[in-house]
């Protein structure tokens, strides 16, 4: 829900989604060329201000985004740091810290986050709608998008059924304690399988009372400035392609 909040308020809203996803698609193909860890670092913040200042993606909503893979990356990189020993006779075998490792974690830690804000800069200011009528230029199976908008669907479905549930619960003291809480929590989420399957057989319903007949169709945005945006995104993926390009010579 917070990313596509931050994408309708995004500024680049109304920017046509071919050129984000070159724009994106050049910051990726820039984090794959480049080896050195400061140029992969400056390349990942080039592209996170890029989102911050130029869209103007909330600062609070860009960090509780990209904490979750960031926790990620981090734990792999520790585990990429402590390797075993190996168990000889005399030798202690136990974990230790493999300094010589540290270059290929900087590397990869570095690409991972030019990567990841290739994607946020792109998923952060580009509507579902907008994402879906792109890929549907792009010959995208038409069973795929419809299971990406019925799961996208079904998100909202279920976090309604559980607020509901929650505030139900909530009137009649069912958080008073701890106790009360994890009672009322165990009780709510072995009703919430009940109250979605319900609510996906009424969202069947509807779409068959309306003529549904496989395929789910959106009125499509228009931009009539997508040639020249596009330009503008080819030129810029191409600039952070010829920086990294540069760093890898």
């Amino acid at each position: 829900m917070r990313i596509e909040t931050a994408a309708y308020a995004s500024r680049w809203q109304g920017v046509a989604p071919s050129a984000k996803a070159l724009f994106a698609l050049g910051g990726m193909g820039a984090a794959w060329l480049a080896t050195r860890p400061g140029t992969l670092a400056g390349l990942a913040a080039v592209l996170a201000l890029t989102a911050l200042i130029g869209a103007r993606v909330p600062l609070r909503t860009y960090v509780a985004v990209a904490v979750p893979p960031l926790g990620f990356l981090l734990l792999s990189c520790l585990t990429m740091l402590v390797t075993p020993g190996v168990a000889t006779p005399g030798v202690d075998g136990s974990w230790h810290w493999a300094a010589s490792m540290w270059p290929a974690v900087a590397r990869t830690a570095g690409r991972s986050l030019a990567m990841l804000a290739a994607l946020l800069g792109f998923v952060l200011t580009t509507p579902l709608p907008d994402l879906l009528a792109l890929l549907r230029r792009l010959r995208t199976p038409e069973l795929l998008l419809d299971l990406m908008a019925l799961c996208y669907r079904m998100l909202f479905v279920l976090r309604q059924a559980w607020e509901e549930g929650v505030t139900a619960q909530s009137a009649r003291l069912g958080y008073r304690g701890w106790r009360h809480a994890w009672r009322s929590t165990g009780l709510l989420a072995g009703q919430m399988a009940v109250q979605v399957w319900q609510r996906a057989s009424a969202l069947q319903m509807a779409a068959d009372a309306r003529g549904y007949q496989g395929t789910l169709r959106f009125l499509p945005a228009e931009f009539p400035q997508a040639r020249r945006q596009n330009a503008w995104a080819v030129l810029a993926a191409a600039l952070l392609l010829l920086a990294a390009a540069g760093d890898r010579v």
